[in-house]
């Protein structure tokens, strides 16, 4: 029978030819708004000042084992050598050309090797494993929320400063810590000026995968330990 006079295929023939026309036709999507993640931080906002953001961050950093030592931008150099001596180290790792790894050198510390990271990792892997106790680095800044540092990694201090020794020593100005990690991305220009490795360390290195036992230096140190360079003077318990 003649398509034409039958309606019913007519029908059909019709419909087919509408799906196929659709499905050949380019897909335009009508494009779904994009959520306003500023205002959504801001109406949450904590307007914390310096010495609240500090108290957070301790707070967080000490629940998972990190120590936490108050001490001024005069006074950490001393402060570290003592702790150095309290857990018997021999010596530990600075960077190749950093002003707080010169402050240190200055003071030509007794019982201690100061090693410089000035070799490329080819040519001294066995000893940076083998034979280096702790490190020095420095903090970038960090995020009080969810307890972490914020570290750059430079040519002058490697990432491997900060996974390697089995004792981590971090300088951290309070008045970098932020309240978030959004303040952080934002205040700092993350979108723009990102480097390579942008490190979060929340903690020394943990597992629990063998047997569910919590073991500490796994994969990394097996302890952490920030120093607060407060501005001078400091006195414990104000507002830095």
């Amino acid at each position: 029978m003649n398509a034409s006079l039958n309606p019913t295929g007519a029908a059909e023939a019709n419909a087919r030819s509408s799906i196929l026309a659709r499905l050949r036709a380019p897909a335009t999507p009508a494009p779904l708004p994009l959520p306003d993640v500023s205002a959504w931080f801001e109406a949450r906002q904590r307007h914390e000042d310096t010495a609240q953001r500090v108290t957070r961050l301790r707070a967080a950093l000490e629940a998972v084992k990190t120590e936490v030592h108050d001490t001024t931008a005069a006074d950490w150099p001393e402060l570290l050598l003592r702790l150095v001596a309290a857990k018997g180290l021999r010596n530990l790792l600075i960077g190749a050309d950093t002003p707080h790894g010169a402050e240190l050198e200055a003071r030509q510390p007794v019982n201690l090797e100061l090693k410089r990271y000035a070799e490329s990792i080819d040519s001294w892997r066995d000893v940076l494993f083998d034979e280096v106790d702790a490190s020095l680095t420095i903090a970038k800044s960090a995020i009080a929320e969810i307890g972490s540092l914020i570290l750059w990694p430079t040519p002058a201090e490697p990432r491997l400063m900060s996974l390697v020794p089995s004792v981590h020593f971090v300088l951290l100005d309070p008045a970098t810590i932020h309240s978030d990690f959004y303040s952080a991305m934002t205040s700092e220009g993350w979108n723009d000026n990102l480097p390579t490795n942008a490190l979060l360390i929340c903690g020394p290195s943990k597992t629990a995968d063998i047997q569910q036992t919590l073991a500490y230096g796994a994969h990394g140190p097996r302890e952490l330990v920030v120093l607060l360079c407060h501005a001078d003077p400091f006195q414990p318990g104000a507002a830095a």
